[in-house]
């Protein structure tokens, strides 16, 4: 039961929040917390007075103290990810929104909210590579400025103005494209022919072409090396998981570090039930750090160390 002198402390804040005094209330509201800790309304209340006052740092942290007294209690989902919004920190009022979504699936204000946040993170990615893509062009980069305005039009792709830019772009580039090619010598336009069959999905194709690349560079050259990793990658799509390895090592051998090589190599790894040798990739991946090894694959990283582990020390205990 709430306590009688608290419930008295948040009436006495109603009164001030119907009269808009949300500082007034916010004082009732607190003093109601500290008399019972243990009711989110008060947090939920208190939120929303800071909200009158556009404190959203003091509205989100309210937020989620109303979330953490009572997961089930939707409206504090909604106060948390309102103040995330405002605040411009739309991934974590996504975030949120589907925490909240998962107490009641079909709340139609989370649901609406959720879209609005959804379009807004998708709007600002578009914006972020757009940027990306005119940095790139004032240095000459055309070939990164159409990379970005591909990537963009992947998450915005009814925008008229970003796909006439891409247009222009993709003039350019295909032209530079043109230009750079007829450059390459023999051995190099294999590997980019090989490139061109595995975007293609044409994995069989592409692993002969970068096997007579292979084949005609000097040994060790930075070529060979690109080539033994993306056939590595052919081969992988394929589920030929012992010619993954073996061009893994032989890319490793010239570039220890070589994260692609190594995230790689400890899948097929794990698919030939060899745990602990993939386990040991995972774990040099994630030594090199998030900055190194990069995001999407330090996240992956870490799952896979979890999973591997587990497996291990089944495999001791004799439960595997």
């Amino acid at each position: 039961m709430p306590n009688a002198a608290a419930e008295a402390k948040k009436a006495e804040g109603n009164a001030r929040f119907k009269a808009k005094d949300y500082r007034g209330a916010i004082e009732f509201y607190t003093q109601a917390i500290e008399l019972d800790p243990t009711q989110h309304a008060y947090y939920s209340n208190r939120s929303a007075c800071y909200a009158g006052l556009d404190q959203w740092e003091q509205a989100a942290e309210d937020g989620a103290s109303c979330i953490r007294v009572n997961k089930s209690f939707i409206k504090g989902y909604f106060r948390l990810a309102t103040a995330q919004e405002k605040m411009d920190q739309l991934r974590g009022a996504g975030e949120t929104l589907t925490m909240g979504l998962a107490v009641e699936p079909r709340n139609k204000d989370l649901l609406s909210m959720k879209a609005r946040i959804d379009d807004g993170i998708r709007r600002q990615k578009s914006s972020t590579l757009q940027a990306a893509a005119e940095k790139a062009l004032a240095a000459g980069d055309v070939a990164t400025a159409f990379k970005s305005l591909e990537q963009a039009r992947a998450v915005d792709s009814g925008n008229d103005a970003l796909q006439a830019k891409f247009e222009k772009v993709s003039r350019q580039y295909e032209a530079a494209e043109k230009s750079r090619r007829s450059n390459l010598s023999p051995v190099e336009q294999m590997k980019e022919q090989g490139d061109d069959k595995y975007k293609a999905g044409m994995f069989e194709e592409a692993i002969q072409l970068y096997s007579q690349c292979i084949d005609h560079s000097s040994v060790p050259s930075a070529l060979q090396v690109k080539a033994l990793n993306n056939r590595a990658a052919c081969y992988k799509q394929l589920s030929n998981f012992d010619a993954t390895i073996s061009d893994c090592t032989a890319v490793l051998e010239a570039e220890p570090e070589n994260v692609k090589a190594l995230v790689r190599r400890a899948q097929a790894f794990e698919a030939v039930e060899r745990y602990k040798l993939a386990l040991q990739d995972v774990k040099y991946v994630m030594s090199l750090g998030i900055n190194v090894a990069g995001q999407a694959n330090y996240k992956l990283c870490s799952q896979m160390q979890g999973r591997l582990s587990v497996v291990i020390e089944k495999m001791k205990a004799g439960k595997f």
